[in-house]
């Protein structure tokens, strides 16, 4: 496993990676580096077999306040190249989240701002405390949360990306719920219990089941009912039906039994 500085990267015998933002200090702001580790961290989850799902969070009070100024601060020193380079970057960290073939959980507390709004847009689901705070914060430094929005909008739609990201509002954890950029959430204090207990219901599940469905969403996005699609979802079905976990979970439904992926779990 690789050493990281500003990030942690944790994997247990269930199969739970979970991926620690660790700048507390700094309120989990991140720099050049934090997006370079974040990138090698992403790229050693996907190609570990043994993780089931990543678990993205932040250590301290706050889940991610966004960019850190001091980086910010030296970006404004380059020339158009150096933050293209730099885009890129958080493009790719960005781009490789939403992308992880594997399901992605992030749990929020405190502020997740800008970027950090940007990392839970992401991930596949998302909960958090019911007083964490949310914003696109970047039109009040004169910038705009350019490599974010695409992924903003497809997790709260155009409409209410626009509004937040010319108002740069805050709003908390019920308001992001509504927003549907959480999928629910709780009283700081049950936070922790209850990611442990969406962690317990995802681990019911069979891994490669919940890779297809993924790779399934993402491609019946767009709406459109053409021939290709259907195709798509005609082959997407024959193939985890004659997969060695499709498999596994119908014989063992018939049986009565536990499939052998929760098995490895007690």
């Amino acid at each position: 496993m690789t050493d990281f500085i500003t990030i942690e990267l944790e994997k247990d015998p269930r199969g739970i990676a979970t991926l620690w933002l660790n700048r507390p200090e700094k309120n989990n702001a991140f720099n050049a580096e934090t997006i370079r580790e974040l990138i090698l961290a992403l790229d050693e989850v996907g190609a570990d077999k043994a993780v089931r799902l990543l678990v993205l969070r932040g250590r301290g009070k706050h889940f991610c306040a966004g960019g850190d100024l001091a980086w910010m601060q030296q970006l404004g020193e380059l020339d158009y190249n150096g933050n293209l380079a730099d885009a890129q970057q958080l493009a790719e960290l960005m781009y490789n989240l939403y992308h992880l073939k594997k399901p992605t959980l992030a749990v929020v507390q405190g502020a997740a701002f800008a970027g950090g709004l940007g990392l839970v847009s992401c991930c596949d689901l998302a909960i958090g405390a019911d007083n964490a705070q949310f914003s696109l914060s970047e039109v009040r430094i004169g910038l705009a949360p350019a490599t974010i929005a695409p992924f903003v909008a497809k997790a709260i739609g155009q409409r209410a990306a626009a509004r937040y990201s010319l108002t740069a509002e805050r709003f908390d954890g019920r308001r992001a719920v509504a927003l549907g950029l959480l999928a629910e959430c709780y009283p700081a204090e049950e936070l922790e219990a209850q990611a442990d207990a969406w962690i317990a219901n995802l681990l019911l599940n069979s891994p490669a089941a919940m890779v297809a469905c993924k790779a399934l969403f993402h491609e019946v996005a767009g709406g459109e009912l053409t021939p290709a699609l259907r195709r798509y979802t005609e082959s997407a079905i024959a193939r985890i039906r004659m997969s060695p976990e499709g498999q596994e979970g119908l014989r063992a439904f018939l049986d009565k039994r536990k499939p052998a992926w929760q098995e490895s779990q007690a």
